[in-house]
Formats: C-alpha cells, structure tokens, sequence
C-alpha cells in the first residue's frame, strides 16, 4: 500500500509540475516563445516619420503624405525577437522614399512590447537621407492564439540634422501575426 501511495504521489506531482510548466508557458498562449515568428502591421497617429514602415496618412496645408509598410521579426529567444521592416513613402511633390528598419522588441511579462531600432529612409533626388533611433512601448492583447493588437507610443529621435528630419511622438496602433 505504502507503494502505491508514493506512485500516487510521484504521478500527482508530474501532472500538477506539467501544468504549471503549460500555464507558465501560455500566459499569452505561446506567441512570444523562442523560434516563433512575427508579422506586424502598423498604424500612426501624429506626425508621419520620414522613416515609416507602417501605415500612415498625412495631410498638412494640401499636401498629403502617406506611408505603406510592414515589419517581420524572429523570436531568438522567449520574449525577443529580432526584427526588421520595409516600406515606401509618397510625401507629395514628386518625392518619394524607400524606408526600412532593424531592431529588436522585448515582451515584459509576455505582454508589454518595448522596441529599439534603427529606422531610416532613401529618400528620391534627396543630398541626404534621414534616419532614427526608436524608441516605443505599448500593451499586447493577444486575441487568440495567432493575432495581437498592441497599443502603443513611439518616439523617434533624428540622427542627423536634415531640414526635414525633426524628432517625431506617435501614437500606434500594432496589428501582430504570430506563428
């Protein structure tokens, strides 16, 4: 009898060891664990960078500036991936730019997205080209087990002194593929 307690037990524990373990790992379901992939659209509120890979719409003094793009990253580890993003830009006058980005975004938690990166833009007929360092926090809301939406602030800070590179805030809003 004293056996079968202490095999009881023993096979108690792994169940209750494997749960934990599964619950420690889905606290967001997965989305964010090493070897998973990410695709991330975004959308800008405030002041369209000269380097957005999202999408953006601009309209100041009838001109409109708009922006096209998307960001994919690769989980290296639980909560870091290591991303990079490309898009284009119309910003009127018959100036356009190619912009691109290189970065990383940790999850705190598995849930609060901090991101660095360098940004930056090929900019059409243009003496130089702007670029940034970002910086951006925000919440993820994971809806299920392959979409989020993350909220989130963005502050970009110039890297050269470009008559149009200035400093941007945004306010984005994230759509985020995991797989």
């Amino acid at each position: 009898m004293k056996k079968l307690f202490i095999v009881a037990i023993t096979a108690l524990g792994f169940t209750f060891a494997a749960q934990a373990q599964d619950a420690a790992a889905s606290t967001n379901g997965g989305q964010t664990a090493q070897g998973k992939w990410l695709i991330e659209a975004n959308t800008g509120f405030g002041a369209v960078s000269a380097a957005n890979t999202g999408f953006g719409l601009q309209s100041v003094d009838g001109e409109t500036t708009w922006s096209l793009g998307a960001e994919g990253g690769y989980f290296v580890a639980d909560d870091l991936a290591i991303k990079v993003g490309l898009g284009y830009q119309d910003q009127g006058n018959d100036l356009s730019a190619f912009t691109y980005k290189v970065g990383a975004k940790y999850y705190i938690a598995s849930m609060i997205p901090v991101q660095v990166d360098y940004a930056g833009a090929s900019v059409k007929d243009a003496d130089e080209n702007p670029s940034f360092l970002g910086l951006q926090g925000g919440y993820a809301i994971f809806l299920g087990e392959n979409v989020s939406i993350e909220p989130g602030l963005r502050y970009n800070i110039t890297m050269n002194d470009d008559a149009f590179s200035e400093d941007v805030f945004q306010f984005q809003i994230g759509f985020a593929l995991h797989f």
